[in-house]
């Protein structure tokens, strides 16, 4: 199964810009990228953040450049999304029966769980009883399944002080969870603007660039967090029985290329 990870676009109104960047524009060159390179994709997942201050005028903005993807696509919601205002613009996205918007895809012996682990009043993640109760059973049917998990928040540390800090807060109950069913052979997370990756007890996880700004990678922090202008890119996910391949595919890349024969 191949999948497309897109992350932390943070839409705007049109016309206006954020740190000296048009993220609607940009957003539009890696739909249009998505569209040139990875047409057999099976599906396109963009892991939250999907506007900058979640009102109504960038959903409507997402929703016209989904237009143009020529893949299905699932939104989970990050810090900066407002779920209200996104369902009145989105109805027919999944939820959960607490409003949550949550669902799976299910692909023969594969699933795909995506979990809101939005809460409004702060930027770090939660997963609450209802949220761990709905994986609990997404889980338990999944059973034999191999399950690939896509949130917004990682629930653990990065050693990147300005993001680690409004990590899920729900770390040692996901672990639980994670634990007791041992189908989850992959976590997938956006929110750290940064491309990453490694094992979280055992479990492989890897987080995705955003399309507009990155967040510097500084590991001492000892000013305020930084946000970097470097080159914005997506994920492309290769999920087969043997293992995971993960390639970021910078979109706006204009590097100088070189034919190379051995």
């Amino acid at each position: 199964m191949k999948v497309i990870q897109i992350t932390d676009i943070h839409l705007v109104p049109d016309g206006k810009l954020l740190f000296g960047e048009d993220p609607v524009t940009r957003f539009r060159h890696c739909i249009a990228h998505v569209n040139e390179h990875h047409p057999d994709a099976d599906l396109c997942v963009i892991t939250g953040d999907l506007t900058h201050d979640g009102d109504e005028a960038s959903y409507r903005i997402l929703a016209d450049c989904l237009k143009e993807l020529k893949l299905p696509v699932r939104l989970l919601l990050g810090n900066h999304d407002e779920r209200p205002v996104f369902r009145s613009v989105f109805p027919h996205m999944p939820a959960d029966d607490h409003g949550f918007i949550q669902g799976v895809h299910d692909a023969g012996d594969t699933r795909l769980v995506f979990l809101d682990t939005k809460e409004p009043g702060t930027h770090e993640g939660r997963l609450c009883a209802d949220r761990l109760a709905w994986l609990d059973r997404m889980l338990s049917e999944a059973g034999e399944r191999s399950v690939y998990l896509f949130s917004h928040h990682p629930p653990f540390e990065l050693d990147l002080p300005s993001m680690d800090w409004i990590r899920l807060r729900e770390e040692a109950d996901l672990r639980t969870l994670v634990k007791q069913h041992g189908n989850v052979r992959y976590m997938f997370s956006g929110h750290v603007h940064r491309p990453s990756g490694g094992t979280w007890y055992g479990t492989p996880f890897a987080t995705v660039p955003g399309t507009n700004h990155q967040h510097a990678l500084d590991f001492a922090l000892t000013g305020p967090a930084t946000t970097s202008m470097e080159p914005p890119a997506y994920a492309v996910l290769s999920l087969r029985d043997a293992g995971v391949v993960v390639h970021y595919h910078a979109f706006m890349d204009r590097s100088q290329q070189f034919p190379y024969y051995g």
